[in-house]
């Protein structure tokens, strides 16, 4: 049989299992190949739900998203809190002092990935509205936020990876927040229920295989940031700088996580960003908790 998995490429992890052939040899004794099919990270909720695909990963966005438009989906695994993956940037000497300041204003950000949860968040503490107080919009090509931001043109830019690292040698900006300020910012790793609890020991070795990309690309981070370079947007020394931020660690999926995902959903029910409140725990499935923590466990201590 094949496991179907979405790719893209704001999610390491995965990208970097998609190019090394790890998991094609963990997946041969079963009997099993791997299809990879590059998809938008924003989609794979609805993907998982159809069908299209059997397990993906993303942010903290898209599991809500797909969970809101009645997908059934489940978590699986989640990386360690990335505090320091992103930020939301403003003019150095622009009126934003704080997230207030931004009332108003437009803030660019990749609108249902993480940075959805982050923004509405940031608001949220503050007494502010996602959906009234400030003007959400998508970065277009070609455009230089770091110009508009130094121009008043927006009040905010969302900065991720390597484009974070190519902002912080520009001038006249300034960090508002920084991701991990807000939200725990996990990878989080997710499939459709029915291939999940029908396959588990298929799910169990993808994760032990995510595991094993993980130890590569801190062992050879040079040739993880190559790897992103040669297709993504961003230079290798921009890529360097953005992976050797990430934990690289994945985890089983804590009560604390499912609780910020609660907290998230609530908010943007109160945002209209979904259209109905959900309960963030049914998307658990009992029958993965043992072999997933199972393979964490044995990585772990294979890794000491």
């Amino acid at each position: 049989m094949t496991v179907t998995i979405g790719v893209h490429g704001s999610n390491p992890s995965l990208y970097l299992l998609a190019r090394l052939g790890i998991l094609e040899r963990a997946l041969e004794p079963l009997g099993e190949t791997v299809t990879w099919l590059p998809v938008e990270g924003t989609r794979v909720g609805e993907l998982l739900g159809t069908g299209t695909i059997d397990f993906g990963g993303t942010g903290s966005t898209p599991p809500i998203v797909g969970q809101a438009q009645g997908h059934d989906i489940v978590y699986v695994a989640v990386s360690a809190p990335r505090p320091a993956h992103g930020a939301l940037l403003v003019a150095d000497e622009g009126p934003v002092r704080t997230a207030v300041d931004l009332k108003g204003g437009t803030v660019v950000l990749s609108i249902g990935s993480w940075q959805t949860h982050f923004v509405a968040k940031a608001l949220n503490d503050v007494g502010l509205s996602y959906r009234d107080d400030i003007t959400p919009v998508r970065p277009a090509a070609g455009q230089d936020q770091a110009a508009r931001l130094r121009a008043g043109e927006i009040a905010g830019w969302v900065a991720q990876g390597p484009e974070l690292a190519a902002a912080r040698r520009e001038s006249g900006l300034r960090v508002l927040h920084r991701v991990g300020d807000v939200i725990t910012d996990r990878s989080v790793f997710f499939a459709r229920r029915a291939f999940a609890e029908e396959r588990s020991e298929v799910v169990a070795t993808v994760v032990a295989a995510l595991r094993e990309a993980d130890a590569w690309a801190v062992a050879h981070p040079e040739e993880a940031a190559e790897l992103h370079a040669a297709e993504l947007p961003g230079t290798r020394a921009d890529w360097a700088e953005a992976l050797a931020a990430l934990p690289w660690r994945l985890e089983p999926v804590p009560a604390s996580f499912i609780a910020e995902q609660q907290e998230a959903a609530d908010i943007f029910v109160a945002n209209g960003f979904i259209d109905r409140p959900i309960t963030v725990a049914d998307a658990q499935a009992a029958a993965l908790s043992a072999p997933v923590a199972r393979v964490l466990a044995a990585a772990e201590g294979a890794g000491r």
